[in-house]
């Protein structure tokens, strides 16, 4: 098992691992691969089940030091929430999902990891989880609605710090089946470009995710 350039993430065959934690040895949150090496335990992390993945195994730069505090939009199960929690070791995952029913297993995967805060809530509106998530370092998106780029553009407004960076996953036929993908990423980073944001980088994510991209931006 080799270190990769990034804290808390692991290279071994060309496959990644995060670091399972002592209180969740053995547990497994989709079914990934445990490996254990030097006494410590490993989980596969699948780039056909997460995009941040796929986005490290495209070559994104994106550096997530231990005590980051996250906001992540769309959290969905807990998938790529999960491995997060694994290299945040001393920072804070604040998990908004709107989904009721994919909130439960989201529930289930933080009884055992301390440091994920999920929440119920649209982020269309977040204003409506200002009581609960503080400025934050890093803004991570998964939404598939047409709206997207709007719903980014708001939250990094409310609460990305001046020094954050955001990510957010595009997912082109979400914008406009009209469009070609490569147009539809070309219109959301127009969007945040018109907000004044910096765009340090555009990454298209197949073969593991068709039509699909992640855009990462600073203040």
């Amino acid at each position: 098992m080799q270190p990769t350039e990034y804290p808390g993430i692991y290279k071994k065959n060309d496959r990644l691992f995060t670091v399972n934690p002592e209180g969740c040895k053995g547990i497994k949150v989709y079914n990934e691969q445990l490996f254990t090496e030097d006494n410590k335990e490993y989980r596969s992390w699948n780039p056909y089940r997460s995009k941040l993945a796929a986005a490290f195994l495209k070559g994104i730069t994106l550096d997530i030091p231990t005590d980051t505090t996250i906001l992540y939009l769309g959290a969905a199960t807990g998938t790529t929430v999960s491995h997060l929690s694994d290299i945040v070791t001393k920072g804070a995952l604040y998990a908004v999902e709107s989904s009721p029913v994919a909130i439960i297993n989201l529930l289930k995967v933080a009884e055992k990891r301390p440091n994920i805060i999920p929440i119920l809530s649209d982020a269309n509106h977040p204003e409506r989880y200002q009581q609960m998530v503080p400025p934050v370092d890093l803004i991570y998106q998964d939404i598939s609605q047409r709206n997207q780029a709007d719903i980014f553009i708001r939250n990094i407004q409310a609460y990305l710090k001046p020094e954050g960076t955001a990510l957010i996953m595009v997912k082109a036929r979400s914008i406009d089946v009209a469009l070609k993908p490569k147009q539809a990423y070309e219109l959301v980073s127009s969007s945040l470009q018109k907000q004044k944001f910096k765009i340090k980088k555009t990454v298209e994510l197949g073969p593991f995710e068709k039509d699909h991209a992640t855009i990462i931006i600073t203040r």
